[in-house]
């Protein structure tokens, strides 16, 4: 009597479970859902609280109902102080096109300048299309044997044709870049808002045109990149809500690591006074410096949060010290508490290991990637 009694109760525990997973989806079909909400007021800094501990992300939460609003306010938080705005695009104002049967070719225009974006879809061997897409920022760090015998496509966003500032090779400055072209009034953003609107245009010319043309399933696409390629994958996959797949590895200070805990930190670690202020507002380091960062309304679990309810797995590796994975540990686990509120912790993950070079993912990690592109990209 007793077993079919519990048999009953896990079975009704399961049921609750999947209809709760049933209801909260994995991806959505516009870059933005929470883009009808008003922006929320943004204090001066010296109007802002001293928060020591990482800011609540479910601050006002009661449901999951109540995340698009509170994940928009995030975001607003986060262009405000840290990266600049990513502007709204119409979509009159995108033409795509496929030049042959592989490149991807959109046309931005805003007021009176176009700019073009080009990357090439490499098809995969197996499998039927439309085919689930794997986007690397920059390049794919991951090994490709991890997508060689699965049905999925891969492209590469090459960011320098958005903004093509480089830490090793020769750029050009802010307000000098072809996204400034078409934004001369948002000329001081950091390099990230601008390459999440970049990569975000791409997903739109894959929208216009239509799995029949490009081949490609837009409900099935993932992101990813590692170290300043990381961050970029991050930021994309937490302003883009039609990306179904965030793979950020190694992303470091700025990525997923928590400013706080890393201003904490008694190693030489990228934190808000040591990171690549091409990538973020100067007003950042300005007002939020040294310990004023406990002034910061926000901080990098937020960011991280913002991809929920999609999926989410961050890879780090503590033999590199610059990267805070130390500070990115703590960062997981706050943010985590997102997923695990709306009971859907398990698309969201993270692991750190060492013994390997920088981007050259050790083969004790591949499970654990493997496991979330055939959950969430093939749905294997």
């Amino acid at each position: 009597m007793m077993r079919l009694f519990c048999a009953i109760v896990l079975a009704w525990v399961t049921a609750t479970i999947q209809g709760q997973d049933a209801r909260i989806p994995l991806v959505y079909d516009v870059e933005n859902t929470g883009s009808q909400f008003a922006l929320p007021i943004m204090p001066e800094r010296d109007q802002l609280p001293l928060i020591h501990e990482l800011p609540d992300p479910l601050e006002g939460v009661t449901s999951f109902a109540d995340w698009s609003k509170r994940r928009s306010d995030i975001a607003h938080m986060i262009q405000h102080y840290g990266i600049g705005q990513k502007p709204t695009v119409e979509p009159g104002q995108v033409k795509a096109r496929m030049e042959g049967d592989t490149a991807l070719v959109v046309d931005v225009t805003v007021g009176g300048e176009t700019l073009t974006l080009r990357s090439v879809i490499h098809y995969p061997k197996t499998g039927f299309p439309p085919y689930a897409l794997m986007i690397g920022t920059s390049m794919i760090s991951l090994p490709k044997q991890l997508f060689e015998n699965r049905p999925i496509a891969t492209m590469f966003f090459q960011e320098s044709q958005v903004n093509d500032y480089s830490q090793w090779r020769k750029h050009h400055d802010r307000g000098e870049h072809n996204f400034d072209r078409l934004y001369p009034s948002l000329k001081d953003n950091g390099a990230y808002s601008e390459w999440a609107w970049g990569l975000s245009r791409l997903i739109d010319g894959l929208q216009q045109l239509g799995s029949k043309v490009t081949k490609i399933d837009t409900r099935h696409i993932g992101v990813t990149g590692c170290s300043y390629a990381g961050k970029m994958a991050l930021y994309c996959g937490a302003f883009d809500e039609r990306i179904a797949l965030t793979i950020a590895q190694e992303p470091g200070g700025g990525g997923a690591a928590a400013w706080r805990k890393s201003h904490e930190s008694k190693e030489n670690v990228e934190d808000i006074d040591k990171t690549d202020y091409h990538w973020f507002l100067e007003s950042q380091r300005k007002n939020f410096r040294g310990d004023s960062v406990y002034r910061l309304p926000y901080d990098q679990h937020e960011l991280c949060a913002m991809v929920c309810p999609r999926a989410l797995l961050l890879l780090g590796n503590p033999d590199y010290t610059w990267l805070s994975d130390a500070a990115m540990q703590p960062s997981a686990e706050a943010a985590n508490k997102v997923w695990e509120r709306f009971g859907i912790g398990d698309r969201m993950d993270w692991s750190i290991i060492g013994g390997h070079g920088h981007c050259q993912l050790p083969e004790v990690q591949f499970p654990i990637v493997e496991k979330f592109i055939d959950r969430f990209l093939i749905e294997k």
